[in-house]
This record gives C-alpha cells, sequence and structure tokens, in this order.
C-alpha cells in the first residue's frame, strides 16, 4: 500500500445556516463514502461563513494541500450565494454566465414563469468552467479543474455525485469491515495496536459507546485490500474473543 499513489480531496462547506445550527450539514458524509468508491481519501473538512474573504482564503489553503476540493453550498439565486464569485477572486479569473448553464436553465424553467434575474444567477460560472449535470433541479454544478462546486442541498448533491461517478483519477477503492463488542476500549486497546501492526496496510478505527448501562466498541477495519482487510478482521475478533469478550460481526 505504501507504493500505491494515495489520491485526496477536501470539502469546503460554506453557509452561515450551518455554523447557526439551523441546518445539519449531511454532504460531507455523503461526499466522502462516494470518494472511498473512487479511490480517494477525504483527508479534511471545514466549514466557513457566507463570507468572501473566508471561502477565498480556506480555498486557497486546501488547494494548496490536496489533489481534489468540493464546495458545497453558496450557488443558489439569492444575493447570499456568493461561491462562484469568491471561487473566481481565488482562481484570478472572471465570473461569466455560461452559455450552456444558461440554455439549461432556460429549458426547465420554460413551464415554471420563465427565466428571471435571479435564476439566472444560477448560470454564472467562473470563467473556464465545466458544467456538472443536475437531474434533481435543473440548476447545473460546476467544475474547474480538481475543484467541483456543489449544491448545498443533499439529495441535488447526490445526483452530482453520480453524474461525476467514474469521472475522477482515483487509487484502489477502500474496504472497509466492522466488528463490535461489549468491551471497554483500555481492555482492548493493545489487542488492536498489535492487529494494525500485524497487518501491513490496515488501519483500525476505534469506536465506543455507552448504552444499556454498558460499555462497548466498534471496531472499522479499513485497507484497499480484500483479502488482507478479512485476515485483519479475522485476527483481530478471535484475539477480543480470546480476551473474554464475544465478537459481533458487523457491529453493535
Amino acid at each position: 500500500m505504501s507504493d500505491q499513489r494515495i489520491w485526496t480531496a477536501a470539502i469546503l462547506v460554506i453557509g452561515d445556516e450551518i455554523l447557526s445550527g439551523r441546518t445539519q450539514d449531511k454532504n460531507v458524509a455523503q461526499i466522502a463514502t462516494w470518494l472511498d468508491v473512487q479511490g480517494i481519501r477525504l483527508r479534511e473538512a471545514r466549514i466557513v461563513p457566507d463570507v468572501e474573504e473566508e471561502i477565498v482564503a480556506a480555498l486557497n489553503a486546501l488547494r494548496a494541500r490536496y489533489d481534489y476540493i468540493f464546495t458545497t453550498g453558496g450557488i443558489g439565486p439569492t444575493h447570499d450565494d456568493i461561491t462562484v464569485d469568491a471561487v473566481a477572486r481565488a482562481l484570478g479569473v472572471e465570473v461569466i454566465v455560461h452559455p450552456d448553464a444558461r440554455a439549461i436553465l432556460e429549458r426547465y424553467y420554460e413551464s415554471r414563469g420563465g427565466l428571471t434575474d435571479a435564476r439566472l444567477r444560477m448560470a454564472r460560472t467562473p470563467a473556464g468552467a465545466e458544467l456538472i449535470p443536475n437531474r434533481m433541479s435543473g440548476a447545473p454544478g460546476i467544475r474547474l479543474g480538481n475543484l467541483f462546486i456543489m449544491a448545498g442541498v443533499p439529495h441535488i448533491t447526490a445526483g452530482m455525485l453520480d453524474a461525476l461517478t467514474g469521472e475522477l483519477e482515483g487509487g484502489a477503492p477502500l474496504v472497509a469491515r466492522t466488528i463490535g463488542a461489549w468491551a471497554p476500549e483500555s481492555e482492548v486497546a493493545d489487542i488492536l495496536r498489535k492487529a494494525e501492526r500485524d497487518h501491513a496496510g490496515i488501519a483500525i478505527g476505534s469506536y465506543p459507546f455507552f448504552r444499556e448501562g454498558r460499555t462497548g466498541a466498534n471496531f472499522v477495519v479499513r485497507g484497499t485490500d480484500g483479502t488482507a482487510v478479512h485476515a485483519c478482521v479475522t485476527a483481530l475478533g478471535a484475539a477480543i474473543e480470546g480476551a473474554g469478550y464475544a465478537v459481533t460481526d458487523g457491529g453493535i
């Protein structure tokens, strides 16, 4: 695994409503899951307000570190949808009305009251951008090289991800298996450490919980080699059971 190229990504979540708690973000989880299948590792997620300077600063910082950047939110028809302007500023390009995006919106709104000035804002892109199809609401997403500007509404983002499936270069998809046990982490910490050390290319995550007055944990074994993941799960499960704790395949 150490000889393989690891492709990385970051997500920049944009929106005052996320930071205020009025809206709960769901896009990070669905993009992360999608990236795993594409063979790309999500390494960082940030949340910033609808402030152009902060969007620009965060975007430039992330672009310097990762192969792919995804933004969510701020591409709608209202005055506070400023993601396109911030991205254009960060990249040093102008904002244009993309002719293909305009045509898409004209068709979509033909029977919905027509293309107003507000709706036309959703056709604005940084110069040089390509469009990401959006079968859900007409307004497309935006692709500019390794930068993907997505909707904030989760089901619309899901449609855009579907359109991008197979389009990004990545490495081997990540394989993951979960087992669980009613065991305190402190009682199995050495077992987890040894299992990860004994199985090259494998990472083990431990996720404790407290339920029904009892302490337990789920253990997620991840790697790009399914055979190696299976071998690690088998060895880990046997070691935990050897310590006196029953193991549940799939987690508790």
